[in-house]
């Protein structure tokens, strides 16, 4: 939570407020924990949501503006008030300051004018220049080239092992919305789904959030699929965002575990994500999709430098093909290989219960523990190198030609 700035605007002016709210909805690092078109109203307000920073345009009516300043500042003294105007009277600007305003900013608001009033702000409370930006928390996706390559598997257990470390907070999305199967890995029945946080997100805060998930035993806690299946998904990219925002300011790990239709939904929490885990399995169709995949991320500036290919259940049957025609195909080195286990995995998944649980001394448990120290965000990952001499690559068919 340390890592957000919850921020609650008043401007009776509905297309100031709108500006307003749209510029604060594209800082990661601020939460817009409520608005007010009425100064009357907005000290009642600020006291139910005590949010960090009341922006308060004086436009509308300076007097009372003013006034209100002054009841925030009185009232509650933990808040810091930040002004916006589109006049610059210095005599406006005395007098919001003799009320309590900490800072006075020119409107329309100029971000990086607007960034650097949060970060004298934080250094006013104590804190140091940059923390309010500061993402100390870290966003995995788990994306899968085709269905039953082991996506939620990896995601879950990955999870699991990520929340054994103490100083660790971590949350699971399941994003499959139609045939999502989160909660039946770590099985549990959810009270609240994606689709519950998503028609409450004009309301939503830390409170509601964290009521809204379902803490398993090994300390990660899950946001399911919707119960009922809706091919029309009722909250929108943007609304996404700003759950994932939020619970990206209040754990430090968040995994997500997407469909593999790779709807607006998935690419918008793609994009919202450090590390998107690629994952594929050593067969034909498998590796001619993580090459149309690759092409497809190369085009997205937002996700290109993402991607990492994640090889699953590798030596799962004789007739696989091997790693070295596999990296000749897809051009790419490959991030991490995991390999097969698939009895353990499937009594896991019946039982409802973590690899780190029903096989902590399993070859391929152990193999997800170092994934996920490598993926950590102060640790050093390894990758499988490829012979860069080999400049011409076969074609994808051609994997046939040769022996394994």
């Amino acid at each position: 939570m340390k890592n957000v700035i919850r921020i609650a605007i008043v401007d009776p002016t509905d297309s100031s407020r709108s500006t307003l709210k749209h510029l604060l909805l594209g800082i990661d690092s601020v939460w817009l924990e409520a608005e007010c078109s009425n100064y009357e109203y907005f000290a009642d307000v600020a006291m139910q949501t005590q949010p960090d920073i009341a922006l308060v345009s004086l436009d509308a009516d300076p007097d009372k503006a003013l006034e209100l300043i002054g009841r925030v500042s009185q009232d509650l003294p933990t808040c810091n008030t930040l002004v916006v105007s589109s006049s610059q009277e210095g005599s406006l600007i005395l007098k919001a300051m003799r009320n309590g305003a900490k800072e006075f900013l020119n409107f329309p608001l100029n971000l990086e004018d607007f960034l650097a009033a949060l970060d004298r702000i934080q250094l006013s409370s104590g804190g140091r220049p940059g923390d309010a930006p500061a993402k100390a928390s870290q966003v995995v996706t788990v994306s899968g080239v085709s269905g039953g390559v082991g996506c939620t598997s990896l995601a879950i257990n990955l999870a699991c092992v990520l929340a054994q470390d103490q100083r660790n907070n971590v949350a699971i999305i399941d994003l499959d919305l139609a045939l999502g199967d989160a909660d039946v890995w770590l099985d549990i029945i959810p009270d609240y789904t994606i689709q519950d946080v998503a028609e409450n997100i004009g309301r939503l805060d830390y409170a509601l959030l964290k009521r809204s998930l379902t803490k398993h035993d090994c300390g990660a806690f899950l946001l399911p699929r919707p119960v009922h299946m809706d091919l029309s998904p009722s909250f929108s990219p943007d609304e996404l965002r700003r759950v994932i925002a939020l619970l990206r300011a209040t754990f430090t790990h968040l995994v997500i575990d997407i469909s593999k239709s790779y709807t607006p939904l998935d690419i918008a929490a793609m994009e919202a994500s450090d590390s998107i885990l690629l994952t594929t399995q050593l067969d034909l169709p498998c590796l001619r999709n993580v090459v149309r995949l690759l092409q497809f991320y190369d085009q997205q500036e937002a996700l290109a430098d993402k991607v990492k290919v994640v090889v699953n259940r590798l030596g799962l049957q004789d007739t696989q093909i091997s790693l070295n025609k596999a990296l000749e195909t897809i051009g790419r080195d490959v991030f991490w290989q995991v390999p097969n286990d698939y009895a353990t995995m499937v009594e896991s998944r019946n039982n409802g219960v973590p690899l780190l649980t029903y096989a902590p001394k399993a070859k391929l448990t152990r193999e997800i523990e170092r994934l996920a120290n490598a993926l950590d965000v102060n640790g050093d990952s390894t990758e499988v190198e490829v012979d860069d001499s080999k400049a011409n690559r076969k074609s994808l068919f051609s994997i046939f030609g040769g022996a394994k």
